[in-house]
């Protein structure tokens, strides 16, 4: 095996960890916040020790920072594509409704929301979503308009209204606990908020 090869391999090794942290990470800010989550919890949902977090992060300030970074990123990245997406205004905001409640994306936007609400964070996440404000509604306001024009949302002001339909989507999703017997609602129930 060639050093390249075996430096490979243990960068590949390294990634993975580092990705395992963040996966489990997401999973307990989420729940907890930022406050409520140590370390020990974190290191107890990736199966590792709670030591070699650090071997990957500084601080637990410095994992949930990156954390909301990315997660800032890449929703920037998917609500671009939005209007994208096949079928009417209708379908694609249904689409990014069931992409919300999917169990595997669920989390980071719970995570989003509580570090977006919460007065407990770091000075940098504040920063973040101070910079960023907006971010979920703007990109889906031509789709929303497009749907009213076409009379498949009802008439009103689309920023108050997807507002409106976001704040419910994220209340349900940061429940202390999610009902056991009914769950959440499914993505057309929730969609009806914003049809005619």
């Amino acid at each position: 095996m060639s050093p390249l090869n075996r430096q490979q391999q243990l960068d590949q090794i390294r990634d993975e960890r580092r990705e395992q942290i963040k996966q489990a990470a997401l999973k307990i800010f989420a729940r907890r916040g930022y406050t409520g989550t140590k370390t020990s919890m974190i290191a107890k949902e990736a199966s590792i020790s709670e030591g070699l977090i650090y071997r990957y992060f500084n601080s637990k300030e410095e994992l949930f920072i990156t954390l909301v970074e990315e997660l800032m990123e890449e929703a920037k990245r998917e609500l671009k594509y939005v209007g994208y997406l096949p079928g009417t205004p209708f379908e694609q905001i249904r689409t990014l409704t069931k992409n919300m409640l999917d169990d595997n994306n669920m989390y980071a936007f719970m995570l989003m929301e509580r570090a977006r609400t919460a007065d407990d964070v770091p000075d940098k996440v504040t920063q973040i979503f101070e910079e960023a404000t907006n971010v979920l509604i703007d990109p889906i306001i031509p789709i929303f308009v497009k749907g009213q024009e076409s009379g498949e949302f009802s008439p009103g002001e689309p920023r108050k209204m997807l507002s409106w339909y976001f704040t419910i989507i994220n209340s349900l999703l940061t429940q202390e606990k999610i009902d056991e017997e009914f769950g959440l609602p499914d993505a057309d129930v929730l969609i009806r908020i914003l049809t005619n």
